[in-house]
């Protein structure tokens, strides 16, 4: 995650993400799955469920800075902390979340709440977005779960971690891993000196997002 998204980090944990400003490599690492939903009639997506497992290093990071009693755990009322803080603070991120419908960004409602909790010393977030309209299986729908400041890497180590369950057979699915050195030399003209510059991110950074698309074609 970003680190403007853990506002309250101690100094010692900002000497173990950064500064704050964006980097061309990533500090933090989550392997991810998600889950297309469909509407009862498997025609339209509803909602986009995710599931982040975090890297050891920055999970113990969490685990320390939010362990108000110093028993080595985090109880209900300090993951609850964790959870809320996580909410807030990637709605400007819009929870690196990516749907496009035949190329036109499809927007998405925030999560009513997200579940943090910890597996084996790891920490778990949990999450359900709902589209603002649902969309119909039609044409090219492509889903993508991206930082946009390069801080955190979100990754899908298995092509069966982005999965839709009840996909119509006039629909072919396909994950797609762009390649980096290829996706900066194919889109140099449309990159600027802010996009390389901006600690925010821009819109431009989803060209490196590992995307789960769609083809959908009408019934014959």
């Amino acid at each position: 995650m970003h680190p403007r998204a853990f506002p309250f980090l101690t100094a010692a944990s900002i000497l173990l993400f950064g500064s704050g400003t964006a980097s061309a490599h990533p500090h933090v690492f989550a392997e991810a799955r998600l889950d297309v939903v469909l509407d009862a009639g498997h025609q339209h997506v509803t909602a986009l469920r995710h599931l982040w497992r975090f890297d050891d290093l920055f999970s113990s990071t969490v685990l320390m800075e939010f362990d108000k009693n110093a028993d080595q755990k985090l109880d209900d009322e300090e993951l609850k902390e964790v959870s809320d803080t996580i909410h807030s603070s990637l709605a400007d991120y819009n929870y690196f979340q990516l749907v496009t419908a035949d190329g036109k960004d499809v927007k998405m409602k925030p999560p009513a709440q997200l579940i943090a909790t910890f597996d084996n010393q790891q920490l778990l977030v949990l999450f359900e977005s709902e589209l603002e309209t649902p969309i119909p299986l039609a044409g090219k729908v492509d889903f993508g779960v991206y930082d946009p400041t390069f801080y955190t890497a979100i990754d899908f180590t298995e092509d069966a971690n982005m999965a839709v369950e009840g996909l119509p057979d006039t629909c072919t699915r396909q994950v797609i891993r762009p390649d980096p050195d290829t996706a900066l030399a194919q889109n140099q003209k449309t990159l600027t000196e802010a996009f390389f510059n901006d600690p925010a991110g821009t819109d431009m950074s989803k060209i490196f997002a590992t995307k789960l698309e769609l083809d959908c074609q009408p019934k014959g």
